[in-house]
C-alpha cells in the first residue's frame, strides 16, 4: 500500500511538473523570457507561486528544465531518423542534420531561445551553449549508440568515436544558433565532413 501511494505521488508530481512547464513555454513563446513571472506560470496551472519554486528551486532552473525538456523530444527524433537508415551511415548523418535544423525552424520554444529579436529570450541562449554540457552529452549519446550498433567496424577506438561525434553535435549546435545556409545545405556539409572523418565513402564514390 505504501509503495502505491507513492507511485502515485510520483505520477501526480510528474502530471504537475509537466503542467508548469507547458505553461512556461507558453509565456516564453508569448512574451519573451524578461515577461515569464513564476507568478504567471503558478496562475496558469492553478498552483501556488511556491509551489512552482519548490519544484524548479528558481527561474533559472525553470528555463534549465524547458530547454532540457525540448532537447529530449529533439533527441527521441533524431534517435528515430538515424535508426531509419540502418545501413546508410551518410545518409543516416544527413538526415539527422536535416531534421534537427528543419525543427529548429519551425519549433516556436527554440525559435525563441535562439532568435535575438524575441524580448529578452536570448537569456535562454546559454542553456544551448555555454551551459549546454547536459544537452551536448546526450546529443553524443545518441549518435555514438547508432555508430556503435550499426557501424562497430569503423576503425576508430571508442576515445575517436566520441571525438568525431561530439565535434558533429558541436558543428550542428553552431548551426542552429547561427545558421549560415538552408538545413539541407548544411546537413550535406557535415555529412561530407563525416565522411572524411570516418574514413567512410560518400554514395557518389
Amino acid at each position: 500500500m505504501a509503495a502505491a501511494r507513492s507511485t502515485f505521488r510520483e505520477s501526480v508530481r510528474s502530471l504537475l511538473r509537466e503542467q508548469l512547464l507547458d505553461a512556461a513555454s507558453e509565456s516564453l513563446v508569448a512574451g519573451g523570457w524578461n515577461q515569464l513571472k513564476m507568478a504567471d506560470v503558478a496562475r496558469a496551472v492553478g498552483v501556488s507561486r511556491q509551489t512552482v519554486y519548490n519544484e524548479f528551486g528558481n527561474k533559472t532552473q525553470l528555463g534549465e528544465a524547458l530547454a532540457m525538456r525540448e532537447a529530449e523530444r529533439f533527441l527521441d527524433g533524431i534517435a528515430t531518423t538515424l535508426d531509419e537508415h540502418p545501413d546508410d551511415l551518410l545518409t543516416a548523418i544527413t538526415a539527422a542534420v536535416e531534421f534537427t535544423l528543419s525543427e529548429a525552424e519551425v519549433n516556436p520554444l527554440l525559435k525563441a531561445i535562439l532568435t535575438a529579436t524575441r524580448g529578452g529570450a536570448t537569456e535562454l541562449l546559454p542553456f544551448v551553449t555555454t551551459r549546454s554540457g547536459p544537452i551536448l552529452a546526450a546529443a553524443t549519446r545518441v549518435l555514438l549508440t547508432y555508430l556503435n550498433d550499426h557501424w562497430p567496424e569503423i576503425e576508430l577506438d571508442e576515445a575517436e568515436r566520441t571525438l568525431v561525434v561530439e565535434s558533429i553535435v558541436r558543428l550542428v549546435v553552431s548551426h542552429l544558433v547561427m545558421p549560415l545556409a538552408p538545413a539541407t545545405e548544411v546537413a550535406r556539409q557535415i555529412s561530407w565532413l563525416a565522411s572524411r572523418i570516418l574514413h567512410h565513402p560518400t554514395p557518389e564514390a
